[in-house]
């Protein structure tokens, strides 16, 4: 249990908007500072709030940056099942999904590669992260290729390794890219073309 659970002041420490206020301030102390300087001190800084508010929402930096990073993928998962039209062409639905994972992941860079880089040392609250993250990419990728467009097109769900090669692949290229000082959006094509490679009809000799 963290104080946030114990938490029974009357500020507002069940308040959804207050926490995404912290949300916010974490945010923002992340791209000035880099997660690793970022103090409590400077999450308040941001939001202009107290210690104690602070640790009725969250029990410290990290589960603060975990929670933050939760609902940021959580957000992402949404926003790539909302932009595929499961309509469409196999291969247009396959460029609409990874159009919007850069799209999303390039709103916030130093987030991105703040999730990427920063939090494998974090322990095992981070280790959960990444695997509940994996799960629900590897869900999504399975999930959009098992539509009536895919297997009309004689394909099927790519395997559970196969889903993990590109999302563990693709977030490389995504973190890669960035400290690079490149636009994220460059590796669009070439995301799109592994995918395709991928998941798409085999040659048979």
């Amino acid at each position: 249990m963290t104080r946030a659970d114990s938490a029974t002041s009357a500020e507002p420490a069940a308040d959804s908007g207050f926490r995404q206020r912290l949300f916010d301030a974490m945010a923002d102390a992340v791209r000035e500072r880099g997660y690793k300087d970022t103090t409590v001190a400077d999450v308040v800084r941001h939001a202009r709030t107290s210690r104690r508010t602070f640790y009725e929402h969250f029990a410290d930096k990290q589960d603060c940056f975990i929670s933050l990073l939760t609902e940021r993928n959580n957000e992402t998962i949404d926003q790539i099942y909302a932009a595929v039209d499961v309509t469409a062409a196999w291969d247009i639905q396959i460029h609409q999904a990874i159009e919007a994972w850069i799209g999303v992941s390039r709103i916030d860079t130093s987030i991105t590669l703040a999730w990427i880089r920063d939090t494998p040392a974090l322990g095992e609250a981070a280790r959960q992260l990444h695997r509940d993250a994996a799960e629900a990419f590897i869900a999504l990728i399975q999930n959009l290729t098992a539509t009536p467009e895919f297997q009309s097109a004689g394909l099927h769900p790519p395997t559970r390794q196969m889903a993990t090669i590109l999302f563990g692949g693709f977030r490389e290229l995504i973190a890669s890219t960035v400290e690079d000082g490149r636009d994220i959006t460059e590796i669009i094509d070439v995301a799109v073309e592994t995918a395709l490679a991928l998941i798409g009809p085999r040659i048979r000799a």
